[in-house]
């Protein structure tokens, strides 16, 4: 268990790393005004293309809008979960641990999305009700991707019913992609913004994971080699 949690964790500095070269990159190669206001966009040929290729759908964005309040009612659900096991366990350290680094981690990706609203890289190909709005990366696609793995992941540790866990991931990973795609081809975001929330997102659940795995090894080799 302690060498996949090291995996994992340098999977996800991999792909946190990835995100970072991927940030640079779109702030230097082919960067031309062809924003809102004549803003500059990075892989303007690229975005170009492919926002010409997928038109505007407002509707689909409205639709990926609004779903994206799931994500948020399972970090709620997730809360509530540690705030009953604190109230319990009447001790932070008390509850499981799991459980705080999902807080941590949840703490990380808003963390991330502040950053990137404060310091925009690019804003949308469109303008939002009269306004320019920070694009890069997608909002909603890194709180879907980042968001969605943590519910699988604690339904596969927590439920014993196993047709319970299959519908759980079947309905998580069928809800992830179409809001991925769907945020892809509404319009309302530029390509290399999907591929920067992709890269982060799955750079931060990484480091969870593989958090999370270490910290049940070290507990589990403690207890084994306690000697009362």
């Amino acid at each position: 268990m302690e060498k996949n949690g090291r995996k994992l964790l340098l999977a996800g500095l991999g792909m946190m790393a990835a995100f970072i070269v991927w940030t640079m990159l779109i702030q230097t190669v082919d960067v031309q005004p062809v924003g809102q206001n004549g803003t500059n966009i990075g892989f303007a040929g690229l975005n170009q293309w492919f926002h010409k290729l997928t038109g505007v759908h407002m509707v689909l964005y409205t639709v990926t809008d609004w779903l994206g309040l799931v994500p948020i009612a399972v970090c709620m659900g997730f809360g509530v979960l540690g705030f009953i096991q604190l109230v319990r366990r009447k001790n932070l350290f008390k509850v499981d641990s799991d459980i705080l680094l999902l807080g941590v981690y949840y703490i990380l990706v808003i963390a991330g999305y502040l950053i990137f609203e404060m310091i925009p890289i690019n804003y949308r190909p469109i303008l939002i009700e009269g306004r320019m709005e920070a694009s890069y990366p997608s909002s909603t696609t890194l709180l879907v991707v980042s968001v969605m793995p943590t519910l699988a992941f604690q339904v596969r540790r927590r439920v014993q019913n196993s047709v319970v866990r299959k519908a759980v991931y079947s309905c998580t990973a069928v809800f992830t992609l179409f809001m991925v795609i769907g945020r892809t081809v509404s319009g309302v975001h530029w390509l290399t913004d999907i591929i920067g929330a992709l890269l982060l997102s799955a750079g931060l659940y990484l480091l969870y994971h593989g958090t999370v795995r270490l910290t049940e090894e070290h507990k589990w080799n403690s207890a084994k080699n306690y000697r009362p």
